[in-house]
C-alpha cells in the first residue's frame, strides 16, 4: 500500500509509490533504478539524431568531443536536480514557484513550455518520419496518428512507474541494439575516433555543436528528474536523503553513459557511412535510404527506422510526465492529463503540419535542428535557478553544494551562456541584416530576456519554507472561530443536513445562521417580494418553523427571502454583504447531464466568494 501523499506532492499518482527498503546493495541499487532512465531517453530523442547525423555527416568525427562535454555537463546537472527533489522534497519547478516572484515565476513557466513544444516536435516528427520508413504513411498523416500516443500513455499509468520505467528500459535496449548492429556494419576507424574527442570549434560548426548541447542537455529534464526521484520511499534522516542521493547519482551516471554510447553510435555512423562519402545529409529519410547501399545490407535500414521508431515513443511518455510537472508545479494548477497531453501535443503538432505543407516534406531536418536550438537557447533559465537552490543552505541544509561542485556547475552554466551568446549573435545578425526593420522586433525580446536572465542569476531569492515545510504546516495552526454562518435552503430533503452541521458550528462557536431562500418561480420572477402564492406562503411558514426551532435549541438565526433571481447570484450577494465565515450548502446529489439540465450553484458559488464553502449530503 502506498502511504497517504501530502498534498502539493510532485506526481501525486505515484508519488512515493516505491519502497526502497532491501536488503542488498544490489536490491537497494535496483530500487533506486528508473528515474534517470526516464530522463536518458530525452538524451536519445529524435532531435538528437538530427543533430548527430548532421554533425557527423558536415564535420566528420569533429564534434565528437562536444557529445562528451554535453553529457559530462548533464551527469553533473541531473544530479543536483535529483538531490534537489529528494533533499527539499520540491521539483524545480515548485521551488521557482516558491522562491522567485509571480512574474520572474511566469515568466520561466512560459519558457519551459516553449522547450517542452520545441521537444514534443522533435518526437513527432521523428515518430512520423519512423512510421513512414517502415510502413510507407504518408509524413502528414504520421504526425497526426502520433496524437494517439495520448491513449497509450493515460492506459500505462494507471499500472504504477515501474511499469513505465520497464518498458522505457525496453525501449532504450531496441535503440541501443540497433545500433550496436550499424556500427558492426560501418565499422568506423578508431584512431579517427578518438581524434574527435580532441575540442575544435568554427562559425561554421557553432550551429551544429550548440544544437547537439541544446539537444542532450535539455532544461525540462531538470524539472522532470527532481520529481521523479520522489516516487521512491525514502525515511527522513540524513542518513536515508544521503543513501538517496547515492544510488540516484549511480542511476543517472549509467543512465547518462548509456545515453552518451547511443548518441556517439549515431554521429559516428554518420561520420564513417556519410562523411567518409562525402555525402551531407539534410534529412533523417536521406541517411535511411543510403544506409543500405553505403553499407550493402537492407537490414541496415530497417535498423535505423526501428530504432528512430522506439525514440520518439519513449521520449513521448517522459514528455508526458514533464509537462504535468511543469504546469502543476510553477501554477499550482492541476489539469486531466488528457487535457495537458492533448495541448502539448497540438503546439508540436501544428508547426509540423505547416512546415510540410507550406515547405514541404524535406524542411523536416531543418525544423527539427531548430527546435534542438531553442532548447540550447533556454538550457540558461533552468541551469542558473538549479545550481542556486541547490547551493543554498536554507534550501538544502548539509547537502549544499560544496565549493568544487558550485565551481563546476557555474563552469557549465557559463559554458551553455557562452555558446548561445555566439549563437544568437551569429543567426541574430544575419538575420537582421537580411531585413533591418527586424530589429525592432528583436529588441523587446532581447531585452526582456536579458533582464530575466538577470535576476535569476543575481538577485536573491525568497527564503523558503525549510526540508520541514510539509510537516510544517499541520503546526501552530490557527484556530478559525465562525460568528455568521450562511445557509442556503432550497425547500427540499437536502436542508436537514446543511441546517444540521451548520447548528453544530453554531453551538461550538456561538455563531448566528444566517439562512437564505430565494423563490424561482415564474410569479416571483415578475413581481418580486410583492408575490403571494399558496406556494410562496407554505414556504415561508416552514423556514419560520425552523428559526423558530433553532431558537429554542439556544441558536439564533435570521432568514432572508429573496425572489426572482439565480440563488447562485442572491448567494453571492448576501456573502458580500455580511461577509460570513463559513457557508454551509446542502449537495444536490445530481452529476452528469442533470447538471447541465438543473445548473451546479455550489461549483459557481465557491469560485465568487472569499469564504470557506462546506458541502453536505443527507444527515442520517
Amino acid at each position: 500500500m502506498r502511504p497517504n501523499v501530502v498534498a502539493g506532492a510532485s506526481l501525486p499518482e505515484v508519488h512515493s509509490s516505491v519502497t526502497t527498503t532491501r536488503a542488498t546493495f544490489f536490491r537497494r541499487l535496483l530500487a533506486f533504478g528508473g528515474p534517470a532512465y526516464l530522463v536518458s531517453v530525452g538524451y536519445m530523442d529524435p532531435g538528437n539524431w538530427a543533430t548527430d547525423l548532421a554533425g557527423g555527416s558536415t564535420f566528420g568525427y569533429r564534434l565528437l568531443w562536444v557529445l562528451v562535454l554535453s553529457n559530462l555537463m548533464a551527469i553533473l546537472l541531473q544530479t543536483l536536480a535529483a538531490r534537489l527533489g529528494i533533499v527539499s522534497g520540491r521539483d524545480l519547478a515548485q521551488a521557482c514557484r516558491e522562491s522567485y516572484p509571480r512574474v520572474v515565476c511566469n515568466a520561466l513557466w512560459v519558457l519551459c513550455e516553449v522547450a517542452i513544444a520545441a521537444c514534443d516536435l522533435a518526437e513527432v516528427l521523428g515518430a512520423a518520419i519512423a512510421l513512414r520508413l517502415l510502413f510507407g504513411l504518408p509524413l502528414l498523416v504520421g504526425v497526426l496518428a502520433t496524437a494517439l500516443d495520448t491513449i497509450l500513455v493515460l492506459w500505462l499509468s494507471r499500472y504504477g512507474i515501474r511499469l513505465i520505467e520497464a518498458m522505457i528500459l525496453s525501449l532504450i535496449a531496441v535503440i541501443t541494439g540497433c545500433f550496436i548492429v550499424e556500427l558492426f556494419f560501418a565499422r568506423p576507424d578508431a584512431h579517427e575516433i578518438f581524434s574527435g574527442l580532441v575540442p575544435r570549434l568554427s562559425g561554421q560548426s557553432l550551429y551544429i555543436a550548440v544544437g547537439i548541447i541544446g539537444a542532450t542537455v535539455m532544461p525540462h529534464n531538470f524539472y522532470l528528474h527532481s520529481a521523479l526521484v520522489q516516487t521512491r520511499r525514502i525515511g527522513r534522516t540524513s542518513q536515508d536523503k544521503r543513501q538517496a542521493c547515492f544510488f540516484n547519482m549511480v542511476d543517472s551516471f549509467i543512465a547518462l553513459n548509456g545515453a552518451l554510447i547511443v548518441n556517439g553510435a549515431i554521429l559516428v555512423l554518420a561520420a564513417a557511412v556519410f562523411f567518409n562519402q562525402h555525402v551531407v545529409v539534410t534529412e533523417i529519410e536521406q541517411a535511411h535510404e543510403l544506409l543500405s547501399p553505403l553499407l550493402g545490407s537492407t537490414l541496415a535500414s530497417v535498423l535505423f527506422a526501428v530504432a528512430l521508431l522506439a525514440s520518439g515513443q519513449s521520449s513521448t511518455l517522459t514528455g508526458t510526465y514533464a509537462g504535468q510537472i511543469v504546469m502543476e508545479g510553477f501554477l499550482n494548477l492541476r489539469m486531466v492529463a488528457w487535457l495537458r497531453r492533448l495541448i502539448t501535443r497540438a503546439l508540436a503538432i501544428i508547426p509540423a503540419v505547416l512546415t510540410i505543407v507550406l515547405a514541404g516534406e524535406r524542411s523536416t531536418l531543418s525544423l527539427i535542428l531548430v527546435s534542438q536550438v531553442v532548447l540550447s537557447m533556454q538550457l540558461p533559465f533552468a541551469v542558473i535557478p538549479l545550481i542556486r537552490f541547490t547551493s543554498d543552505r536554507r534550501r538544502m541544509g548539509e547537502f549544499a553544494n560544496r565549493r568544487w561542485v558550485k565551481i563546476f556547475a557555474w563552469i557549465c552554466a557559463t559554458i551553455i551562456l557562452a555558446l548561445n551568446f555566439w549563437l544568437a549573435y551569429d543567426v541574430a545578425g544575419a538575420w537582421v541584416l537580411a531585413a533591418p526593420w527586424r530589429i525592432a522586433m528583436m529588441v523587446p525580446v532581447i531585452t526582456a530576456l536579458g533582464v530575466l536572465l538577470v535576476w535569476i542569476t543575481f538577485f536573491g531569492m525568497r527564503a523558503p519554507a525549510g526540508t520541514g515545510a510539509r510537516a510544517a504546516v499541520a503546526e501552530n495552526l490557527p484556530e478559525p472561530v465562525y460568528r455568521r454562518i450562511l445557509v442556503p435552503l432550497d425547500h427540499s430533503d437536502k436542508d436537514r443536513a446543511a441546517i444540521a452541521h451548520a447548528a453544530a458550528m453554531a453551538r461550538l462557536h456561538g455563531a448566528t445562521l444566517h439562512l437564505l431562500h430565494v423563490e424561482e418561480g415564474v410569479t416571483s420572477q415578475f413581481f418580486g417580494a410583492l408575490s403571494s402564492t399558496a406556494e410562496i406562503h407554505a414556504g415561508e411558514e416552514y423556514f419560520q418553523s425552523i428559526v423558530e426551532t433553532l431558537a429554542q435549541d439556544g441558536i439564533h438565526a435570521e432568514l432572508t427571502v429573496a425572489h426572482g433571481r439565480s440563488p447562485r447570484i442572491e448567494i453571492v450577494r448576501l456573502a458580500r454583504e455580511i461577509r460570513p465565515d463559513l457557508i454551509v450548502m446542502g449537495a444536490h446529489g445530481h452529476r452528469g447531464l442533470k447538471d447541465l439540465i438543473f445548473g451546479t450553484t455550489i461549483n459557481a458559488v465557491r469560485h465568487e466568494v472569499s469564504a470557506p464553502v462546506l458541502v453536505v449530503g443527507d444527515h442520517k
